[in-house]
Parts: structure tokens; sequence; C-alpha cells
């Protein structure tokens, strides 16, 4: 398989071709984005694409752009730490409810080829996410905002979505922007069956998860900042 090459809109370059000669489409990743975060954007997208073998298509979900076009027009919370803490859950929707597609925070770095997690892909599930078991004790984050806690911390910072599954049509703008941050992060549209279960090497904590000397199933794949 050929090895994709990024331009400016995050997509390889040319045709890629899987093994038995038909086309694949890109793998779409969407990054939150925050202007204050810029240069985090810009260093996971270049680690997704240094990496990947596998056609991919990058796009930053842009809250300023999502309010133009009239999707996004929640009022910011003071909890919220970033501008995607809630545009996040539009995934679905901006892929227009097709295929599969996934989240990401924009500090991540990614170490491993994204072809393995789309390889973990089950459409089973309506989504899929390491599934942390994470109690802060910081009381502050990113720019020195409040840190919080509640069920499923970190589960929706990346996150691989079956946009094709019916449960995930619940997510259109209007519930989006009016239903409460624990419906949403918690992913209380869903039964906790129809979340699948992403080692935590793809949602690497630094200062929470631990590598074991030896043990290759523990090194991470990615680094996050908690």
């Amino acid at each position: 398989m050929s090895t994709p090459n990024s331009n400016d809109a995050g997509l390889s370059s040319g045709k890629v071709y899987s093994d038995n000669g038909a086309i694949q489409k890109p793998f779409k990743i969407f990054i939150g984005y925050d202007p204050r975060e810029d240069l985090a954007y810009e260093v996971c997208r270049y680690s997704i694409l240094k990496r990947a073998s596998i056609p991919v298509e990058i796009v930053p979900i842009k809250q300023s752009e999502l309010r133009q076009k009239g999707v996004y027009w929640r009022e910011r919370g003071k909890l919220e730490s970033t501008e995607f803490s809630f545009s996040r859950f539009l995934t679905p929707y901006l892929a227009n409810y097709e295929g599969w597609a996934m989240f990401v925070d924009c500090d991540f770095l990614y170490l491993a080829d994204v072809k393995e997690l789309r390889d973990l892909m089950d459409d089973k599930y309506a989504i899929m996410c390491v599934q942390h078991e994470y109690a802060p004790k910081e009381t502050t984050k990113m720019d020195g905002a409040v840190q919080t806690v509640y069920p499923r911390k970190n589960w929706s910072s990346m996150v691989l979505y079956n946009c094709g599954h019916p449960k995930n049509r619940v997510l259109t703008p209007e519930i989006v922007n009016t239903e409460s941050g624990a419906f949403l992060h918690r992913f209380q549209w869903l039964e906790d069956g129809e979340i699948g279960s992403v080692s935590f090497v793809w949602n690497f904590l630094v200062g929470h998860n631990r590598v074991v000397d030896g043990d290759p199933s523990t090194y991470p794949r990615q680094f996050t900042t908690l």
C-alpha cells in the first residue's frame, strides 16, 4: 500500500489502493480546534499524517465556522475549557452520518499509525473509546481552566464514531446545542453495551497511565496531557 503524503487539506495525495486494488475512502479524523491551541492542532495533525499508511482526511472542528453556518449556537459555559467542549459531538453530523470517523482533542501526539485504530472498528458498536477510570487530583488544567470530575472522565477526548449507527442520529445540531454536559460526555444516548473499548495506549494520559517494562501492550501509541 502506498504511503500518504500530506497537503493543505490534510488528505493523502493521489489514489491509494488496498491489497485487492480497490480505492479506499479516506479515514475521516475530526480534531477539536481552539485558536489558543493552534500549535497543538498543527502538531497533532502532523503526527497523524507522518505515520499514516492509509488515506486520511483531517478536518478541524472550528467553532467560529460552525456558528457562521448556523450549526452551533450554544453559549459557552464557565466550565468549558476549550471551544470544542461540546462541538465535538457534531462529529457524526459533520460526517453525514456515514461510515466511521474519529474525533480527537487537539493535544494528542500520535506515535503510531492510525490504521491500527481503524482496524479495531467493530460495527456492532455505536462508538468505541478508551474507558478510563480516572479521577484527577489537580484542580486546574489547560490554560488554568477548572478541572472537573465526573463519570467517564476523558472518554470523549478520543472517540471512534460509527456514524451510520442509528443511535448516533440522535446527535443533531439541536441536541448538541441544548443537551446537558452529562448527557453528551457520558454518552447517555447509548446503552453501555453499545460502547466498545479501546486499549488505553490510544489515549495515554501522562501522569496517570503507566508503561510496564518489557510489555509492548502498554507502550503508548499516543500521548495526551491530562
